[in-house]
């Protein structure tokens, strides 16, 4: 299940709005300042482009907080505006904090983020949304703990004490207390708080607060329906859910974890022998405690009675950053990184991955410790922790992914065997040198590493023969190096043995960094000197092709037909 980060996001345009950034993330526990690259230094998050980056923002669920004009932000946003429900806060900050303008997000709690940015800077934020002027809360918009389970019914309800109707309360709302409500008990409205599973009445809105928590006797398959049927005997809405609970020596099980994504719910590993401790230590006087099914089902009085005790079920996350640009990182790696309480890797990729928050903890070191640093991963995460490996291009590409597996695939520790473990493609070196130049991979290719580290030699010119053989455009990795200075000339012999010298090859050195340089040859042409350890190697097959360019320079090209052109 991947970790969800709900921080905010603050952007910045300009370095005059740096102070005020400051000031409302100082109110924000967890906010991130984002800053454009070009025109801010200091940023926790520097970002190259505006709109891609709010939109990334927006469609990952996070708050947004944009120092400057609202109608900049409603133009990058409008093409995603289809569904009020699903939208996040955005506002607009004025650059010296001086306007507060809720932009979107009325139903997650946009007037509510406004009220404490305002607080935070001295400022009244704009607020225009009547029914919250007149009555001091959002009624559709309860507070973390509770949920409305007919936000549907909410505009007409609001419309109608807006109008002059009253409303009576059923059960604890303790954010009432603080509102202007007009609450009466013969009012003709009415919000009702419960965990009883009931269906919304005529003219109610009905709130059920998360207060409660299940302990997990013994994990079984389809065990989110097991949960289903139990709060069903018990008549307790599943929208009160707050927490399931599981045993330590259930923590690789992996019906727990189905679970817990199936439901949306965070889990918890405790070292408790039954379902009934399980439930006692996150509810230790709980108002309600069944048994049914194996699990043990305890209701708290308030959500805020809700101890998340326990350990957390870790994610170890296996990125690829791409050949070195901020650009060509695909935006679901950098909210992993951003998102990360470890950041692990070759010391050289772990400042590719930067920037990086100061609480943040960078697990440098060398690049020969692929095994140690995948066992310090799963440790970490084995801890309940957030970690991220890096690797640079693609993780699964001569790169980290396979580390990580075999390391798990070497060990039975329960514990490592049951962290969530992903793995996030990057654009490789091959992909990202082939892009630049054209396609010289347009057709069938594969991909060798020229390292006799964890392969014999004799390994790889028999596989260089056989891509050569069956006419295969082939990238080398890892092409030369001081300690293999003569194996990228034996292996360009072989080569040459299979392909003619008009051969075309592309030589990829630092693609997406400040060195880069992208150039073409033949495999006649090409000497080792050509050739150092940051360069990767594209040879074409015999349908390879040049275009040359205005320029002087030449688009490189394999086309997607082999043998006779088509017509």
């Amino acid at each position: 299940m991947a970790v969800v980060n709900d921080a905010p996001a603050i952007l910045i345009l300009g370095a005059r709005s740096l102070p005020t950034a400051r000031r409302i993330q100082a109110a924000l526990p967890g906010a991130e300042v984002y800053g454009l690259k070009s025109r801010v230094e200091g940023a926790d998050i520097p970002f190259e482009e505006f709109g891609e980056t709010l939109r990334g923002l927006y469609e990952a669920g996070r708050p947004i907080i944009a120092l400057c004009a609202a109608g900049i932000v409603i133009r990058s946003l409008s093409p995603l505006l289809q569904n009020k429900r699903a939208e996040p806060p955005v506002l607009a900050v004025a650059e010296d904090g001086s306007a507060v303008v809720p932009l979107l997000g009325g139903l997650s709690g946009v007037n509510v983020l406004a009220r404490e940015i305002g607080a935070a800077l001295g400022t009244v934020p704009a607020i225009t949304t009547t029914g919250e002027i007149r009555f001091g809360t959002c009624l559709i918009n309860p507070p973390d703990g509770y949920v409305l389970r007919n936000p549907a019914a909410g505009k007409t309800f609001i419309a109608d004490l807006l109008a002059g109707a009253k409303m009576r309360v059923e059960g604890e709302a303790p954010w009432f207390a603080d509102a202007n409500l007009p609450i009466a008990d013969d009012g003709t409205l009415t919000a009702r708080i419960t965990h009883q599973d009931v269906a919304p009445g005529e003219n109610e809105l009905l709130f059920h607060p998360r207060s409660i928590v299940i302990g997990i006797g013994r994990p079984q398959p389809d065990l989110a329906d097991v949960i289903r049927r139990a709060l069903a005997q018990t008549q307790l809405s599943i929208h009160s859910l707050a927490l399931l609970l599981a045993r330590e020596d259930d923590f690789a099980d992996p019906h727990v974890a189905t679970a817990a994504a199936a439901l949306g719910l965070p889990v918890r590993f405790v070292a408790a022998r039954s379902a009934e401790e399980l439930v006692l230590a996150a509810v230790p006087s709980p108002a309600l405690s069944v048994t049914i099914e194996q699990l043990a089902i305890g209701v708290a009085e308030t959500p805020a009675e809700v101890t998340p005790i326990g350990r957390k079920r870790g994610r170890l996350a296996v990125v690829g950053l791409g050949p070195g640009a901020a650009a060509m990182m695909v935006p679901a790696v950098r909210r992993e990184i951003d998102q990360a309480q470890d950041i692990l890797g070759y010391e050289t990729y772990v400042k590719m991955a930067g920037p990086l928050r100061p609480d943040q903890i960078v697990h440098g070191s060398d690049n020969r410790e692929e095994l140690a640093r995948a066992r310090h991963g799963f440790e970490l995460a084995a801890s309940g922790r957030s970690v991220v490996i890096v690797s640079s291009g693609d993780p699964g590409v001569f790169a980290m992914a396979a580390a990580v597996l075999e390391a798990l695939d070497d060990t039975d520790k329960p514990e490592w065997h049951g962290v969530d473990l992903a793995i996030l493609p990057g654009v490789s070196a091959a992909m990202a040198a082939a892009a630049k130049i054209g396609a010289p991979l347009g057709h069938d290719f594969c991909v060798i590493s020229l390292s006799d580290n964890l392969k014999p030699w004799a390994t790889i010119l028999d596989r260089l023969r056989h891509a050569a053989e069956g006419d295969f455009a082939m990238a080398l990795y890892n092409p030369i190096s001081k300690a293999r200075p003569w194996q990228l000339g034996e292996a360009l012999d072989l080569l040459r043995q299979y392909r003619a010298p008009e051969t075309l090859v592309v030589l990829g050195r630092d693609v997406g960094r400040p060195d880069e340089k992208i150039g073409h040859t033949t495999l006649g042409e090409l000497t080792t000197e050509m050739v150092d350890s940051r360069t990767v190697v594209i040879v074409g097959s015999s349908m390879t092709r040049a275009i040359a360019k205005p320029d002087g320079s030449a688009w490189v090209y394999t086309p997607r037909w082999y043998g006779t052109k088509p017509a």
